[in-house]
C-alpha cells in the first residue's frame, strides 16, 4: 500500500512522471505541423516497406525498456498479419528530437512508406516536418494534440477523447453542472480544456475551474477552495485530472475529511484509478468514474506479449502493435494509395490492443473505451467499450 500523504519530495517526484506519463514531452517549444499527408504509394504484392523509430538509446533505463518492448510489440503484430507483409526497419531516436529527425530522413533515405513512432511529441513533430516533402505520415506514440496534423497522427488516447466519453456518460445520467479541479501546468490546463470542451458538446456546464500549484502544499492549500466551489455552484460532478501517482490520493483522502464525500457529489477522473492495483483500496476512489480500454483486449494482448517476450508489456507498447496492425490492414486492401491520408482516417477504423480505434482527420486519434467505477475495492464496468463506432459510446 502506498503512503496516501508522500512527503512534498515524493510528490514532486511523482507528479513530474505523471506528466510525462499523460502529456508525452508537452513541456518546451512544439510547433503545429501542418505539411504533408498524402501518402507514399504502395506496391501491392511486395512487403510494404514500414519504420518503427524508438528511443532503444535513450540514456534513461525506463525510457530504454519501453523502446524495447515498442519495438517487441511492432514485431508481435507483424507476426499476426496475414495476407499483407510488413518489411520492419527499427531506427534508434536516442531519446532526442535530433535523433528522430535524423531517423525519420534515414527511413525514409531507406524507402520507408510511413512511419510508426516516435516516442515524444517534440520528437514526432521535428520527424514529421523533416520527411512531410516526401509525402511520408507519420503515426506517433503522443497523445499530445497540439502537433497532431498535416502529415502527423497521435495514437495515444488523448484527453479529448476520454473526458467526451466520460462526460457523454455524465449526461446521460444526470449530472450536468460540473466543478474541474486541474493542476496548474501544461498537463493540467489541457486537461481542463479538454473538460470543458467535452461539456459543452453533451449539453453540461462546467460551473467552476480550481487550479492547484504543482506541489503538495498547492494540492492542500486547493481542498478547501474546490469544496466551497461546490457548493457555491450546486455542482452535482466534480471531474478531477490528477492521476493515482499524483494527487489524486490526496484529494480522495482530504475532500471526504472536508465534507465533500463521494457520495456527495459524482467524482470523475480524466486519468485511470485502478493502476497500480492498490489504488483500489483507497476509500475515496470509490464510487469514482474513469475511463479506460476493453479490458478483454487489453488482457489478450498481455498475454501474448508474455508469451513471446517472457515479461508483461508496458502500458504503452500496445500503440506499437496498433500502428503496425493499422498499416497491414490497409495494406491488406491491396490499393497503392492504401497509405495516404484519406485511407488512414477511414471512419470504421481499426481493431487494436484495447479495442476499436480509428485516426481522425486533424491527426489525434479516437479510441473506444468503457466507463468504469469502483467497489469494494474491485473495477466494475458501467458501460462498455463500444465494438464499433457510431453506436453508443461515440
Amino acid at each position: 500500500m502506498f503512503a496516501v500523504l508522500p512527503t512534498p519530495r515524493k510528490l514532486l517526484r511523482h507528479l513530474c512522471l505523471l506528466l510525462g506519463a499523460l502529456v508525452l514531452a508537452a513541456c518546451g517549444d512544439v510547433s503545429l505541423n501542418t505539411g504533408g499527408g498524402g501518402g507514399q504509394p504502395i506496391q501491392p504484392d511486395a512487403p510494404v516497406p514500414v519504420a518503427l523509430l524508438a528511443p532503444l538509446g535513450a540514456s534513461g533505463a525506463q525510457e530504454a525498456a519501453l523502446a524495447r518492448d515498442l519495438e517487441a510489440a511492432a514485431r508481435l503484430a507483424v507476426a499476426d498479419l496475414e495476407g499483407v507483409r510488413i518489411d520492419l526497419r527499427v531506427y534508434d531516436t536516442f531519446g532526442q528530437a535530433a535523433g528522430a529527425q535524423q531517423a525519420a530522413l534515414d527511413a525514409v533515405s531507406d524507402g520507408a512508406r510511413i512511419i510508426v513512432g516516435p516516442l515524444h511529441a517534440q520528437s514526432a513533430n521535428v520527424a514529421a516536418v523533416a520527411v512531410a516533402n516526401k509525402g511520408v505520415n507519420v503515426l506517433a506514440f503522443s497523445n499530445n494534440p497540439t502537433v497532431a496534423g498535416g502529415n502527423l497522427f497521435v495514437l495515444g488516447q488523448t484527453f479529448d477523447d476520454t473526458a467526451r466519453r466520460l462526460m457523454d456518460y455524465a449526461v446521460r445520467n444526470g449530472k450536468r453542472r460540473v466543478v474541474t479541479v486541474h493542476s496548474s501546468n501544461v498537463a493540467g490546463e489541457l486537461g481542463r480544456d479538454a473538460i470543458a470542451k467535452a461539456a459543452s458538446d453533451a449539453g453540461a456546464s462546467v460551473v467552476a475551474n480550481v487550479p492547484y500549484q504543482f506541489s503538495q502544499e498547492g494540492v492542500v492549500a486547493a481542498v478547501p477552495r474546490v469544496t466551497s466551489a461546490v457548493r457555491s455552484a450546486n455542482a452535482d460532478a466534480l471531474f478531477m485530472t490528477a492521476n493515482t501517482a499524483g494527487a489524486l490520493p490526496l484529494f480522495t483522502q482530504m475532500l471526504p475529511e472536508n465534507g465533500l464525500a463521494p457520495g456527495d457529489i459524482q467524482y470523475i477522473g480524466l486519468s485511470r484509478w485502478d493502476e497500480p492495483p492498490q489504488t483500489l483500496e483507497l476509500p475515496g476512489v470509490q464510487g469514482g468514474w474513469f475511463a479506460m480500454p476493453d479490458q478483454g483486449k487489453s488482457r489478450t494482448f498481455e498475454t501474448r506479449f508474455q508469451a513471446a517476450n517472457g515479461r508483461y508489456p508496458h502500458a504503452l507498447a500496445g500503440l506499437a502493435y496498433d500502428g503496425i496492425a493499422a498499416v497491414g490492414a490497409l495494406a491488406k486492401s491491396g490499393r497503392r494509395d492504401a497509405l495516404s491520408r484519406a485511407s488512414l482516417t477511414q471512419s470504421a477504423g481499426f481493431q487494436g490492443t484495447g479495442g476499436v480505434f480509428r485516426l481522425r482527420k486533424d491527426g489525434t486519434s479516437q479510441r473506444g473505451l468503457a466507463v468504469a467505477t469502483i467497489r469494494d475495492n474491485r473495477v466494475v464496468i458501467l458501460d462498455p467499450a463500444p465494438k464499433g463506432f457510431g453506436g453508443a459510446g461515440f
